[in-house]
């Protein structure tokens, strides 16, 4: 793993031609310049720019604030709009879970505070659900081929006479620390929330703490990669739109295409705008005709806290939740072969 992160460390400064120590000032701020900023951001705000002139959206980001945040629109928020659920109300909502979740520890032993915490305290205004398109906050519904393929993949595993656990092949991507695809790298989870931006001339980096992923961006007019060619995170396009860094991903795995979409015809269009000193926009639009009736786009603030660095993410070499999850069903397996004789 320690030569994994070299090879990442190589990759990314030989890419982006920028090193870590020369990244924007704005990298460098600290927590005590970052909670002076207004949350709102304003359309004032001036971007600040690299030495060769591009908008700089450099630093260390976490979006732990969004970790307890669903991605559709809760069923308490029927028929009402992102924008007319006040912060307010959203505390309410959020600490009368904490108190239920608190409630249901049914010992000392639990799992780490920060686990449900951090979920439960988000900072005062933040967004009700993170799904801005369609206005109902919901994903639209699967076209009659999404429905079919959905339909197949269930009937093929039902019938393959294999165990969710028989094999670690049997595991998802995410359990054996191979990826966890885009965009999931980048939305919250319970731990792992850290993101660094690295730019270059001509480049974007962005390291992932999440199973310690690198995507090299460029940032000119060149073509994908040809049709035949698939990747876990996509094949990624980025260019300018004034402030905002569009980046155009294609060219996906069967196995890591989101949300089971086509891997032929999954789009992902990002956009990073950076709107305070300390936050950058993260919109995300899933495009996919033969999976979903329409694109749709959620989004969500990436927030630099200072005190949210990456973390080196072993996870191969302390993967128990896997060795548990193969471990335990034989357990299941011998029980029930005893209770069988």
């Amino acid at each position: 793993m320690r030569a994994l992160d070299l090879l990442t460390c190589a990759i990314v400064s030989a890419a982006v031609g920028v090193a870590l120590t020369t990244a924007s000032p704005l990298a460098a701020q600290t927590a005590t310049s970052a909670s002076k900023t207004p949350r709102a951001a304003t359309a004032r705000y001036k971007v600040p720019r690299t030495p060769w002139g591009d908008p700089d959206l450099q630093g260390d980001f976490t979006n732990v604030y969004e970790d307890g945040t669903p991605l559709e629109r809760p069923q308490e928020f029927e028929g009402r709009r992102l924008d007319e659920i006040s912060g307010d109300e959203l505390l309410k909502i959020k600490e009368a879970v904490q108190r239920r979740t608190i409630a249901n520890f049914e010992g000392p032993i639990h799992a780490p505070d920060h686990w449900w915490q951090d979920a439960l305290h988000l900072e005062k205004g933040s967004q009700a659900w993170l799904i801005v398109d369609p206005q109902d906050g919901k994903i639209p519904p699967l076209t009659t081929e999404g429905q079919k393929r959905v339909a197949a993949r269930t009937e093929a595993r039902r019938t393959n006479g294999r165990g969710s656990a028989d094999s670690y092949e049997d595991r998802s991507l995410y359990d054996r620390c191979i990826t966890r695809g885009m965009p999931g790298s980048m939305m919250p989870a319970i731990y792992g929330n850290s993101y660094k931006i690295v730019q270059g001339q001509g480049f974007v980096a962005i390291q992932y703490e999440m199973i310690h992923e690198t995507r090299v961006i460029p940032i000119d007019d060149r073509a994908h990669v040809g049709k035949k060619i698939h990747l876990d995170m996509g094949d990624a396009r980025g260019h300018w739109d004034g402030d905002t860094l569009v980046v155009e991903t294609t060219n996906f795995k069967d196995r890591s295409a989101y949300r089971n979409a086509n891997p032929d015809a999954l789009k992902i269009v990002e956009r990073f705008t950076r709107i305070a000193p300390d936050k950058v926009k993260w919109a995300v639009t899933v495009d996919d005709p033969t999976t979903w009736t329409r694109p749709w786009t959620f989004s969500l603030p990436l927030t630099m806290t200072g005190t949210e660095p990456i973390m080196q993410y072993e996870c191969h070499e302390g993967n128990y939740g896997l060795w548990n999850i193969l471990s335990a069903a034989r357990a299941e397996e011998r029980a029930a072969s005893q209770a069988g004789k």
